[in-house]
């Protein structure tokens, strides 16, 4: 028997019954996810990005895919700044840091540790933070800080062989994003076939203050930055 499990000495139609006690932290995962649901009104919007660009970056620059998604996201929120905010007691937050939250995912719970100031770090600096951060998560190092001040929230769901995925809003952010797996397609380009290397993300706001138009704004600067990274040094 499972630790935490009780198992049930009767068996119904749906065979014998095992309850299982939450952790303090799935608590909170239940807790929060039904509270972003319940009071926010979630729009989703989803791209495809050209990544060939993006993945000629990783090695040469030492740097990890989702270290990518952070910059290309926090450059992005600072050309939307409705992006970088939150809805709170009927008020626009807008805030002047550029915060990122990054799902560290975990079998039976998540995390979310914060890349502060994501937006002025560069992507080897971002890539070894990321590894840290990670690292510490799944050991249980992180101090409550870590997991406090982000503006924005970013899963790569890729990592975990997703090709896209939809997002929970955390509250109170004005938005979350996820970004599936680059997988290989062939495309049609000059009356020829080839192939191309294409990513889904779909965003995830909080239609109260990040309306379709910031959206669709911010979408298309995560895109123009993952499709000519070099312009975004």
């Amino acid at each position: 028997m499972l630790p935490g499990v009780a198992e049930s000495p009767t068996a119904g139609v749906k065979g014998e019954m095992a309850v299982a006690e939450p952790s303090a932290a799935q608590r909170t995962v239940a807790r929060r996810t039904a509270e972003s649901r319940a009071t926010i009104p979630h729009v989703e919007m989803s791209i495809e990005v050209e990544m060939a660009a993006a993945v000629e970056r990783l090695e040469p620059e030492r740097c990890s895919l989702t270290a990518v998604l952070v910059r290309a996201c926090a450059l992005a929120l600072r050309t939307v700044p409705r992006a970088n905010a939150a809805y709170r007691d009927g008020r626009f937050e807008l805030y002047s840091r550029v915060n990122v939250g990054v799902v560290v995912a975990e079998e039976d719970v998540y995390v979310i540790p914060t890349v502060f100031d994501a937006d002025q770090k560069s992507l080897e600096d971002l890539s070894a933070e990321l590894a840290e951060l990670a690292t510490a998560a799944r050991e249980r190092r992180l101090a409550p800080p870590a997991f406090s001040g982000a503006t924005f929230t970013l899963w790569d769901a890729g990592a975990h062989g997703l090709s896209s995925a939809s997002m929970v809003i955390n509250p109170p952010q004005a938005a979350a994003l996820a970004a599936g797996q680059v997988r290989p397609v062939v495309v049609a380009r000059s009356g020829s076939l080839a192939e191309a290397k294409l990513m889904t993300v779909t965003l995830a706001g909080d239609h109260r203050i990040l309306y379709g138009a910031h959206a669709v704004r911010f979408l298309d600067a995560v895109r123009a930055y993952l499709e000519a990274p070099d312009g975004g040094r």
